[in-house]
């Protein structure tokens, strides 16, 4: 069993100096950690960042907890582990990756089970997240395991604490980030600039009755009937307009390639031959665009031409654009040249990949980003630290997922529904892995059956995380 004293002194290699917990009636305890895979194959595969997915690999985790006055709750906390996303290795592939990534998992399991201190959740990931980390960086893995594959592999353990900890508390947990529930303020973990400053300012207790569903058109995915050479043939939509009138979309993400302009301005352009057509057959009349280059533009030139020419051939198009998501490398310090300062006076540009802790998110600042992108499988206490953050710098947000199925969709639909000023849901799953929703559709129709574009989040208020 780990201790407070025996942990912080694990810990020592690191110069981690864990503060101690504060005591809490409401506190919880860990008592037990077991953890599960499910695996699918995609129904189409999906393109972006110059690789292709075909598969996924659910990491489910079942957390016991205990409150101070002996009644136990389990936690349930699901993500894909998203190897090819987090780790873009160019010697490991995707078996390596996903390999290293799955052990490190069975480590993130021992060393949240050993952890017996009381607390709140976010205290305790803030405990524990330097452990995980220094077990990815433990000898073994062929080469380094980035930060960010750490956070998508711990992922589902914290959200099962999030998860037992609402249900200990017979609420949802979004209604537990009280001064009530977390005394502390956020000075503790983000810093002496945030001296004062509460969660509960940061995160609503209840959620956006209705958000608009972002639907992403993939790299190699077809626009026109004419980009079929075979159809799948399974009843779901097949092409653009296909999908605009089967769920009535208003928001696009279209995914870019990055070294090539001209099929990536024609790309966009496509996109807004589709929509206008699809749209005016709706009656709709505004409609937006995110565009997400995962990084593979060569430089911040690329984009702000990019951006010229949208707006020299389609000024309609270029008005749609909401933000554009990661354009260049996601390693900030190593690519300082690559500020945003002149393109984000053309839209929000955010980052995703590079969002990683608050160093990575003041580094962005710095070099002119405007935005933010959440994530559920970066971990949710992560998430609501950083969505603090961001609005207290005036940041745009906007939360993506990681193609989430089932229960790790309504978590990050959760997470998007009550972090003030996300404007809209991502929602892949339901294009390329359905299969893995099966079930879900009937318990949460407004989540996973969607028809008018918009889910109706305002039914995630169950306990916990409210999926299971």
């Amino acid at each position: 069993m780990i201790t407070r004293r025996s942990f912080a002194a694990s810990l020592a290699g690191l110069g981690a100096a864990p503060q101690v917990l504060l005591p809490n009636p409401l506190d919880m305890r860990i008592e037990s950690v077991e953890m599960s895979e499910e695996s699918y194959s995609y129904r189409t595969p999906i393109k972006f960042g110059g690789s292709v997915v075909d598969r996924v690999t659910l990491l489910n985790v079942r957390l016991r907890a205990r409150n101070r006055a002996g009644r136990e709750a389990e936690g349930f906390g699901s993500m894909p582990l998203g190897n090819v996303w987090s780790w873009p290795s160019r010697t490991l592939g995707y078996d390596g990756t996903l390999a290293v990534m799955r052990r490190l998992a069975g480590r993130i399991r021992e060393l949240t089970a050993e952890f017996r201190d009381y607390g709140h959740p976010v205290e305790i990931n803030h405990h524990l997240e330097p452990a995980w980390l220094k077990a990815a960086a433990a000898p073994g893995p062929p080469e380094p395991v980035p930060k960010l594959a750490v956070l998508v592999t711990a992922s589902p353990f914290d959200a099962a604490l999030h998860d037992a900890y609402g249900k200990l508390c017979g609420a949802s947990v979004y209604r537990c980030y009280t001064r009530e529930h977390l005394r502390e303020d956020l000075s503790r973990y983000l810093g002496p600039e945030f001296s004062g400053l509460h969660l509960e300012r940061f995160v609503r207790k209840s959620p956006e009755p209705r958000m608009p569903l972002y639907h992403l058109v993939g790299a190699a995915d077809p626009i026109f009937e004419s980009d079929i050479a075979r159809r799948i043939g399974d009843g779901l939509p097949e092409t653009l307009a296909e999908w605009i009138h089967y769920n009535g979309l208003t928001h696009l993400k279209i995914k870019l390639n990055g070294d090539d302009l001209a099929w990536d301005r024609d790309r966009v352009l496509a996109v807004e031959r589709c929509a206008a057509e699809a749209m005016a057959r709706r009656g709709a009349r505004r409609w937006f665009y995110s565009l997400d280059f995962n990084e593979r533009c060569p430089n911040v030139g690329y984009l702000i031409e990019f951006l010229r020419q949208i707006r020299e051939k389609s000024p309609a198009a270029f008005r749609r654009i909401q933000y554009v998501e990661q354009p260049t490398h996601r390693d900030l310090k190593a690519h300082r040249e690559n500020v945003m300062h002149e393109a984000a006076r053309l839209c929000p540009v955010v980052i995703d990949e590079s969002l990683t802790d608050l160093e990575s998110l003041r580094l962005a600042r710095e070099m002119g980003y405007t935005g933010a992108a959440l994530k559920a499988c970066k971990g949710q206490a992560q998430a609501l630290l950083m969505a603090a953050a961001a609005q207290r710098w005036k940041m745009f947000l906007c939360v993506q997922d990681l193609t989430c199925p089932g229960a790790s969709l309504i978590h990050s639909a959760g997470l998007a529904a009550h972090i003030p000023g996300v404007a809209a849901i991502e929602a892949n799953a339901r294009q390329y892995v359905p299969a893995a929703n099966r079930g879900w559709e009937e318990k949460f129709p407004g989540i996973f059956v969607i028809k008018d574009g918009y889910m109706r989040t305002g039914i995630l208020t169950g306990p916990g995380l409210g999926a299971v």
